[in-house]
């Protein structure tokens, strides 16, 4: 169930992260609520999972899904650079994430 939630938060993370692109610097207030919203309940379900699993490999896993989230979605949805570089390193990334759950022990 912990490993569960945090991908729930790791998704949120990433909603939230693209979210402020939409915010304008917070001055339009359905996407500034929205992008709240998806904050709390990011650190709230990081929070409930960090209670079983190591924060290391919590957090880890955390900030892996999010950032290689919203590099993906900026690619999508900001025609930000999509080089080889850029795809090898989230690759990496995305090993990384793995790698913290397969030796997390839980």
């Amino acid at each position: 169930m912990a490993w569960t939630l945090l991908v729930i938060a790791g998704l949120l993370e990433v909603g939230w992260a693209i979210g402020l692109k939409y915010t304008e610097g917070f001055t339009r207030p359905l996407p500034t609520l929205l992008t709240v919203l998806s904050m709390v309940a990011s650190m709230g379900l990081l929070g409930l999972a960090a209670r079983t699993l190591p924060i290391g490999t919590a957090y880890g896993v955390w900030v892996g899904i999010g950032a290689v989230g919203a590099a993906i979605l900026g690619i999508v949805l900001f025609k930000e650079p999509a080089t080889l570089s850029r795809l090898l390193f989230l690759g990496m990334m995305i090993v990384a994430i793995i790698g913290l759950k397969a030796t997390s022990g839980h």
